[in-house]
């Protein structure tokens, strides 16, 4: 069963992660420690788009990418023009709390009845749409699925650190993750 670790002060950041642009981002999000300036990005952070996640973070520091549940599928692509061309060695995978990617089957109906209405689908296109990309993208928690996308990513990219945090959307605090 996971740990999930609070970073309240420079202590609490784990071994692994000091000195490291981890460290970084725990110490400006959690810590409020001064932001400056970056001169390159230095991580790149893979999040959900939900918006009650906003990171404290200086301009040019991290490459983001915001995708439904921090589900990185299908963005490979992008990833690996951040490794390459952009120099990262570092990736962040937050996932949050309350997420609605969680829970996606409760919201079959909702979604089909959106579609519908805010779209101008037909009913049976948002029903085939839902049920085609709900198992790709709906996660069974918050914190098993970010340990397992960060297990695939390492797969994917064996030379890259690959992180997994939580941010708590109770508290607008980053935490670390232990398996």
């Amino acid at each position: 069963m996971a740990t999930i670790l609070p970073v309240f002060y420079r202590d609490d950041i784990l071994p692994e992660y000091r000195d490291t642009p981890v460290a970084l981002l725990l110490e400006y999000h959690n810590l409020g420690r001064a932001l400056g300036s970056a001169s390159a990005p230095r991580l790149l952070i893979g999040m959900c788009m939900d918006s009650r996640k906003s990171l404290r973070i200086p301009h040019d520091f991290a490459f983001v990418l915001r995708t439904a549940g921090a589900n990185m599928r299908d963005n490979e692509f992008r990833i690996s023009y951040a490794i390459a061309v952009g120099g990262i060695q570092t990736i962040v995978l937050i996932a949050h709390t309350d997420c609605g990617m969680a829970r996606l089957a409760q919201r079959h109906q909702q979604f089909v009845d959106g579609m519908v209405s805010n779209a101008g689908w037909d009913r049976e296109r948002a029903e085939r749409h839902f049920a085609e990309s709900a198992p790709k993208f709906g996660i069974n928690d918050e914190v098993g699925f970010v340990l397992g996308e960060s297990d695939r990513l390492r797969g994917i990219y064996p030379k890259i650190n690959v992180t997994p945090l939580l941010y708590r959307v109770e508290d607008d605090l980053l935490y670390q993750i232990t398996p």
